[in-house]
């Protein structure tokens, strides 16, 4: 099982402020699913990608969001534990900072 595996909640400190938001990852024998709610928005998250880091787990993927506004996010994170590290982008944005905290383990 993949340490990604549970329930989250991030904090992403953008340029318009602070966005606070839940993720849920699930691993499954054909890779991993997650979703997302914030915002008024709940949504699903594609090309989950894990992988192993000397720090725990580097996990990336790709989210759509309306809300604040319409972004296409490519986040890049490292999961030690039960926290996790590590930046959105939004395509020629300058990159946030995202932090989080697991709030319920699967599995």
């Amino acid at each position: 099982m993949s340490i990604i595996s549970g329930t989250w909640h991030f904090t992403m400190k953008t340029p318009i402020g602070s966005i606070e938001a839940d993720y849920v990852f699930t691993g499954t024998p054909e890779g991993h699913t997650g979703a997302a709610s914030g915002a008024g928005e709940e949504l699903t998250l594609q090309n989950i990608a894990v992988e192993d880091h000397p720090d725990g787990e580097r996990v990336t993927w790709d989210q759509k969001i309306t809300k604040p506004m319409r972004l296409n996010l490519s986040f890049d994170v490292v999961v030690t534990g039960d926290e996790l590290h590590g930046h959105p982008r939004a395509g020629k944005l300058p990159r946030s900072k995202v932090s989080g905290v697991r709030t319920a383990q699967t599995g």
